[in-house]
């Protein structure tokens, strides 16, 4: 398999030190938190993250890494690993940042007054590691107690539920019933009334960039379907496409709908290639789960194959849903992380698709 789309920097920033190991059982031990010298800081982190962090910059909405994150686990200070924030009181506020209801630990977060830009605000700081984090308002959800804690991402480093212990913060595992152990299959569970499909068409990172803006879709993650390798990782997963697993409210989606969102946004004509990607992992699929995906699927590409204007025939598969491998944190909305990454995808006309 050959991959032409550059991986450099695809690495996210590594866990910032504390002066404590987890014990061996995996059991949190005394962990005490403390903020890096300039020098070292200019090192570690990038040039937005030093912005945000030590210079109170704010990131731009809708660009950064966990404004819609829904994996479960808790998000620590980026500069001193302090613990601040869980996935069970993050909700979507539609700002474009990422927005909790409250802090793990409000002994971790510090507030000031901040009179920039002709209003008064509160910000909100990390105790320890002094970092900016972002601002706390009084618009929250009323059932939740009314905050909102509207952070930058630039400020915080994720860590998963399954991680925890390993990581030293075995305390906040009791947070987390069901939490996906390495290379399984997320355990997010869809909402009552939504559907949920799996769609590859070439590399995943452009793919997942045009379906999780779409109306009606209401989460989407890039992961590894169709194949045999079990626990299949970006290095090992033969067999499998990089898919997009997308789940929709078919009342204000239709499964047809997305279908020709899906068709515009790769060549279905080229097997196992997309753009300069080659390989079995770049071939276009639709992993339907309900026999009335299946057919509406079949339909539409033999209509394509008869008004279509590829001018080749329509190669995408259309199988049952099987195992799902959910990819690599490193690789969930990388074009959001990485506005600058690669991508060979764009929407192509309607006209397409010949109506």
């Amino acid at each position: 398999m050959i991959r032409m789309k550059t991986f450099c920097a695809a690495l996210m920033l590594a866990p910032a030190a504390v002066c404590a190991a987890p014990a061996p059982d995996g059991k949190e031990t005394a962990m005490t938190y403390s903020k890096p010298s300039e020098a070292e800081l200019k090192k570690k982190l990038t040039p937005e993250q030093f912005a945000v962090v030590c210079n109170a910059a704010t990131e731009p909405p809708f660009r950064n890494a966990y404004w819609n994150h829904h994996e479960a686990g808790i998000y620590v200070d980026i500069v001193s690993g302090e613990p601040l924030f869980s996935s069970t009181d993050k909700f979507d506020s539609g700002t474009g940042w990422p927005s909790f209801t409250k802090p793990i630990d409000s002994g971790n977060i510090v507030e000031k007054k901040d009179r920039e830009f002709g209003m008064t605000r509160t910000e909100v700081r990390s105790k320890h590691g002094d970092s900016h984090l972002g601002h706390v308002f009084e618009d929250g959800p009323k059932d939740k107690g009314g905050l909102r804690f509207c952070i930058n991402s630039a400020s915080l480093r994720f860590v998963p539920a399954d991680r925890l212990e390993a990581e030293g913060y075995g305390r906040f595992r009791p947070l987390f019933h069901k939490a996906a152990a390495p290379g399984k299959e997320a355990a997010r569970a869809a909402p009552a009334g939504t559907e949920t499909v799996e769609l590859a068409g070439g590399c995943f990172w452009g793919m997942q960039h045009i379906l999780r803006k779409i109306p009606g879709v209401l989460h989407t993650d890039v992961g590894y379907a169709g194949g045999r390798v079990k626990n299949a990782t970006y290095r090992n997963h033969e067999g499998h496409a990089e898919a997009v697993r997308v789940e929709y409210d078919p009342r204000k989606l239709p499964f047809e709908r997305l279908l020709r969102w899906y068709f515009r946004m790769h060549d279905p004509t080229t097997k196992d290639r997309q753009g300069n990607d080659r390989g079995t992992s770049y071939r276009s699929a639709i992993f339907y789960h309900t026999e009335a995906q299946k057919k509406t699927a079949e339909a539409f590409i033999e209509r394509l194959n008869k008004r279509g204007k590829w001018g080749a025939p329509i190669v995408t598969e259309v199988k049952k849903a099987d195992q799902y491998w959910k990819a690599e944190e490193d690789h969930q909305d990388y074009l959001v992380k990485r506005p600058e990454g690669y991508t060979c995808h764009f929407l192509r006309p309607e006209s397409i698709l010949g109506d």
